[in-house]
């Protein structure tokens, strides 16, 4: 499936074309999503490149991310998709500069491409070009990657203080501990998957703002690639103070879930201590020796159990004054 766009009046606007090599010649940005062969051809005559694979795509060396070859400029970056759901994931994406042209490759929806396909659909610079429709998406996924970890730190904030200052009486620990481990991991996954794609975005705008040192690109244009540098690096920055920060939390969750485990197993050994003398006479005047001159007073059965309160009474208040209850 593909998609072409073409300026009209202040606008981008989206061409219907039905057969793949009936492309129109003023298209200034064409959306590849899973490509056929026969789109792929197409695409190849009309703009003089080559498509790449979503093999070539996956590949993770700068020289076949970031390259030049017959005057088109290859550009191929890590994007967030589904990051609303609760298994985010990222795709590859190729960006595409033949002449004014912009061809973007991707097997997946990045919701920067719907926002930007909107927002110049609504308007759009007169003399629209492939590179200025590049830096539109650029910047959407930029501030796509900002809003996510914004969102990932108010979440970190709200699990920390479930930690630290609970509301009321936790009922069923287990179970909300599972909980907070559960979302504490979904977070620090999201945050990595965040920062992969900060760095990927970061390597692209580098190579960009070197390539177009030969290239008439206007000034707001150049000062824009600055800006995203800057935007990427602070970004990139506070994706990794994130991750130390769900670090923190998931060590601070653990060393709650160990406090939790140590005090039952403390009030187990407490108890142990307590029923042990009790258990103790109670073992002692139940081996029925016939020389046992206790077992003929009248009064023995409730001494016994006297005894056997005042032996559990006295540990327990020995453990209150030590404070270790």
């Amino acid at each position: 499936m593909f998609s072409v766009f073409v300026p009209s009046e202040s606008s981008l606007k989206k061409a219907a074309v039905t057969d793949p090599s009936a492309l129109p010649d003023n298209a200034v940005w064409v959306d590849l999503v899973n490509p056929s062969s026969a789109e792929d051809r197409a695409v190849e005559q009309l703009a003089g490149i080559a498509v790449p694979t979503r093999e070539d795509m996956q590949e993770i060396e700068i020289s076949s991310r970031l390259y030049i070859e017959n005057g088109a400029r290859y550009l191929t970056a890590t994007l967030m998709c589904h990051s609303d759901t609760d298994m985010p994931r990222t795709t590859a994406v190729t960006f595409i500069l033949a002449g004014h042209r912009l061809v973007t490759v991707r097997y997946d929806q990045p919701r920067p491409f719907a926002v930007v396909e909107a927002k110049l659909a609504r308007s759009c610079a007169p003399g629209i070009t492939g590179e200025m429709v590049l830096m539109e998406l650029l910047d959407a996924v930029i501030d796509r990657c900002a809003d996510i970890l914004e969102r990932v730190g108010a979440d970190i904030d709200q699990v920390s203080h479930e930690i630290f200052e609970p509301n009321n009486e936790r009922h069923g620990h287990a179970k909300q501990y599972s909980q907070i481990l559960i979302a504490i991991g979904r977070k620090g996954d999201l945050t990595s998957k965040v920062r992969e794609s900060l760095v990927s975005i970061g390597r692209l705008v580098t190579f960009l703002s070197a390539v177009v040192e030969g290239v008439k690109w206007s000034k707001d244009m150049r000062e824009q690639l600055k800006t995203m540098q800057r935007d990427v690096a602070s970004l990139t920055d506070h994706a990794s103070y994130l991750a130390g920060k769900i670090t923190f939390v998931l060590d601070a969750m653990l060393g709650v879930v160990n406090l939790e485990q140590n005090n039952i197993i403390k009030l187990f050994s407490v108890m142990a201590v307590v029923l042990m003398p009790p258990t103790l006479i109670a073992s002692i005047y139940g081996m029925n020796f016939k020389s046992m001159p206790e077992l003929e007073w009248a009064h023995g059965y409730p001494m016994a159990l006297v005894l056997m309160l005042i032996c559990a009474i006295v540990p327990y208040y020995i453990f209150k004054l030590k404070k270790w209850l």
